[in-house]
């Protein structure tokens, strides 16, 4: 999906809204893309010859088989994927099943290599090392050598809407879309990444805090009263986070020479307090860099749910747990079709297929982003990829080009062509004005530490993609690679496709 940066303010000075989201399309016939039309045409041609030199039946034969392949592409579900992709996965999922490569084993007794309980899947092959920015703060830094790639995580507290005026939220999103607009310029950056986890809050922090608060010479009832909050405020309490992690690609630009990994680590350094400056006026609250010893607890937690309580103990303890890299991941899990098993809980993803229609509210997100009573722990995480200003003037000409060639190419467009026309000219007239474009996409995550709760989970996130006007779909197939992609790993899930993105949105 991609979308530009600027805004709509109605008229009467109403609530601001935000819109005019469009998905890239693939000039060609009859609903086909550029792959699908040239097949057509390709194999209309076929059909000729072949019935010239071996007659009707071998024509027929050949037209039947063209298509045939045809339809596979043609006939798409509800969220835009066509019967080819549905049949690819599942055959890719059976295959899966009978090499066993859906179950992961680690630790001393394990199958992986080196006795050790390494990330599985994508992340398997990531290395994790740490450096100092130029204020003195350490700041992890994952590689993957598979892609060449370089990530950094910033931790944020965001500060929420709550009793806060409509005209700084206003001022925040926009901040927000700066910002965005702003990293596309960022030498390297390949994507960015936005997850918003939700979990029970274990009270160790509170009680850290209040204890290290309270004077010797307080009233008795003062204390009393405190000891009480603290006792009390961990029944019902959920704590919100949030994770920001920008991909940088080895090669500062394309056909450049790749750095190592300690010279991006000196790059980054001087450029990470830049970043961190810029995220404090988008109401990210106060913001800083994760150290590797704040990221290895922050992956841990993620595969098992059940070590939270004891990580936040030790910290409370003034003992922090020395966890290393090859040590965060799950000692078991097994991905289903449909679900994801790991150590001590169950999780779901979910990809969006489709956003918002229409002009919608900054407040759209608002009830998916906050904690619900059936889901454990949810991680809903954004996935962005900014486009440098130099290609997406480019991106938008041809959105506009093939939207137009697909208006024309009936006698009697429908209305979703005539509205995909209009918003492809919109989009070319904001970037023309100096608005930003940005690709994105959705990822929703719910864990369960109780495998009975899990329809109970599926059911409420249902719920809540609808109240933001999302179409969201499983992941099929790929439950343990989509689980990790929602981390703040920075995984650049196209680089990990055996079918490139550009060949899949020709078709």
């Amino acid at each position: 999906m991609s979308a530009t940066t600027t805004t709509s303010q109605p008229a009467h000075n109403g609530p601001r809204t935000y819109g005019n989201w469009t998905r890239p399309k693939s000039p060609g016939l009859l609903g086909l893309g550029a792959i699908g039309t040239g097949v057509l045409f390709v194999g209309a041609g076929i059909t000729i010859v072949v019935s010239i030199i071996g007659g009707l039946l071998a024509g027929f034969v050949v037209a039947v088989l063209t298509l045939g392949f045809l339809l596979l592409i043609a006939v798409r579900d509800k969220h835009g994927q066509s019967t080819l992709a549905r049949t690819a996965t599942r055959f890719g999922w059976v295959n899966t099943r009978a090499r066993r490569k859906n179950i992961y084993r680690s630790g001393p007794l394990g199958r992986a290599d080196w006795g050790t309980a390494q990330l599985p899947g994508l992340a398997a092959g990531s290395r994790l090392v740490e450096y100092k920015d130029s204020y003195n703060r350490p700041f992890a830094m994952i590689q993957v050598p598979s892609t060449g790639d370089f990530t950094i995580v910033i931790g944020s507290e965001p500060d929420g809407s709550s009793l806060v005026d409509r005209e700084q939220v206003d001022i925040w999103v926009a901040e927000w879309g700066m910002w965005l607009a702003n990293v596309a310029d960022e030498p390297g950056l390949e994507a960015v990444s936005v997850t918003i986890e939700t979990a029970p809050d274990t009270g160790l922090r509170l009680q850290r805090m209040v204890s290290n608060s309270i004077a010797d010479d307080a009233p008795e009832f003062s204390k009393q009263l405190l000891h009480d909050i603290v006792g009390a405020y961990p029944s019902g309490a959920a704590v919100v986070r949030a994770y920001i992690a920008l991909t940088f690609n080895a090669a500062a630009r394309a056909g450049g020479r790749k750095r190592t990994a300690d010279e991006m680590g000196r790059e980054l350094a001087s450029r990470v307090p830049g970043l961190t400056l810029g995220l404090s006026s988008t109401g990210a609250g106060a913001v800083h860099p994760l150290s590797a010893q704040e990221l290895c607890e922050v992956i841990r937690v993620a595969y098992d749910p059940a070590a939270a309580v004891l990580i936040d103990e030790a910290n409370a303890a003034g003992e922090p747990p020395e966890l290393s890299w090859p040590e965060v991941g799950p000692t078991a899990h097994q991905a289903g079709w449909d679900s994801y098993r790991h150590d001590s809980a169950t999780s779901v993803t979910w990809m969006m297929s489709t956003a918002p229609r229409g002009n919608v509210p900054s407040t759209i997100l608002a009830r998916l982003l906050a904690p619900h009573r059936d889901i454990a722990r949810k991680r809903v995480t954004l996935l962005y990829r900014p486009i440098d200003a130099a290609r997406a003037a480019a991106i938008v000409e041809a959105d506009v080009r093939a939207a137009s060639f697909n208006l024309s190419a009936s006698d009697r467009p429908s209305a979703r062509n005539v509205a995909s026309t209009r918003a492809a000219f919109a989009t070319a007239a904001e970037e023309a004005g100096g608005a930003g474009l940005v690709n994105f996409g959705m990822l929703i995550t719910a864990t369960v530490t109780d495998r009975e709760r899990e329809q109970d989970a599926r059911a409420a996130i249902d719920n809540l993609s609808a109240t933001a006007r999302l179409r969201v779909r499983l992941v099929h197939g790929s439950q343990d690679s989509a689980f990790a992609a929602a981390l703040p790993l920075g995984l650049v899930l196209p680089k990990h496709l055996q079918v490139p993105a550009e060949v899949r949105g020709q078709l």
